[in-house]
């Protein structure tokens, strides 16, 4: 399911809301029932079920265990992955974040919630170094570069928000990030080779986070999957329990919620993991990088 995020006056539907929405709209239909005869046992209105199945409101824990039982699942792991996902989608929804001080996050701001609330994140790069890792030089470079986001305090706001979200990597309960980059986001001179080689030097201590993981993929390795777009795959409880998957593209943001997109992404990041560097000989190529600049 790709969508992106949807809004009418002061109602959203979130992306969270969707992807629990679309599991619950897919149990029903494999039991054959309707979105009536879903609203009559919890003693709601067909409009109801429809705005919960698109993601509109908020969901109730009785709301789904009554549901689960009507659908016939009945597997725990399934109700309690759909459970967490009300759960994290009722935080996010009411969570009054550091991203309220920055009203001009825009499109940004549905990404950093979830990023915010998220266990894991598995991140595909071929131009950039991951957001989570840029030091304040880099990301100023960038803003400078880019004319479409150029800002009158020099990149200012931009660096603090970079450095917010970061501080998810150093929490008591600590993000974990595996980043796969690809060897031309590390070639290009963003800011120039001062601040590239303090850009490397930065990968290269965070990599030595336990909840850090980097790998290189190198020129060498040729044609890959990966070549068609970069992606974050979100997951907030196992791996592929929940995930949903953002991109950026010329002209928005897409989202993946679930289903066969994400598994595809899914596959397509194990992939790119296998054929890059191992984590310790991608330190190894970062500072070997480093020193020929």
């Amino acid at each position: 399911m790709e969508r992106s995020q949807t809004s009418q006056g002061n109602r959203t539907s979130t992306v969270l809301g969707r992807r629990l929405g679309g599991e619950l709209t897919k149990h029903r239909l494999a039991a054959g029932l309707t979105q009536g005869q879903a609203a009559k046992v919890i003693s709601a209105s067909t409009g109801k079920i429809a705005r919960m199945e698109s993601g509109w409101v908020p969901m109730r824990d009785p709301d789904i265990r009554i549901l689960c039982e009507l659908y016939e699942v009945s597997d725990p792991a399934a109700v309690g992955g759909l459970l967490e996902l009300a759960r994290v989608d009722r935080e996010r929804r009411k969570a009054k974040g550091w991203w309220n001080e920055f009203p001009d996050l825009g499109d940004m701001r549905e990404y950093v919630t979830l990023e915010n609330a998220a266990t894991t994140i598995r991140t595909w790069q071929l131009s950039f170094v991951p957001g989570l890792l840029q030091t304040p030089a880099y990301v100023r470079a960038l803003v400078q570069g880019n004319s479409a986001r150029r800002h009158t305090d020099g990149g200012r706001r931009i660096v603090a928000t970079r450095l917010a979200r970061q501080q998810r990597l150093t929490d008591e309960d600590p993000l974990f990030l595996w980043a796969v980059i690809h060897e031309s986001a590390l070639r290009h001179l963003v800011g120039g080779a001062a601040v590239m080689c303090e850009q490397l030097t930065s990968l290269t201590e965070a990599a030595q986070r336990p909840n850090v993981k980097i790998q290189v993929l190198p020129f060498v390795c040729g044609e890959h999957a990966g070549m068609g777009g970069t992606f974050n795959i979100i997951s907030f409880a196992e791996p592929g329990a929940m995930d949903v998957v953002y991109t950026e593209t010329a002209l928005g943001q897409l989202w993946v919620e679930g289903g066969e997109g994400a598994s595809q992404h899914d596959r397509l990041f194990e992939g790119l993991a296998e054929s890059a560097l191992s984590p310790a000989d991608s330190v190894s190529f970062m500072n070997t990088l480093r020193k020929e600049m």
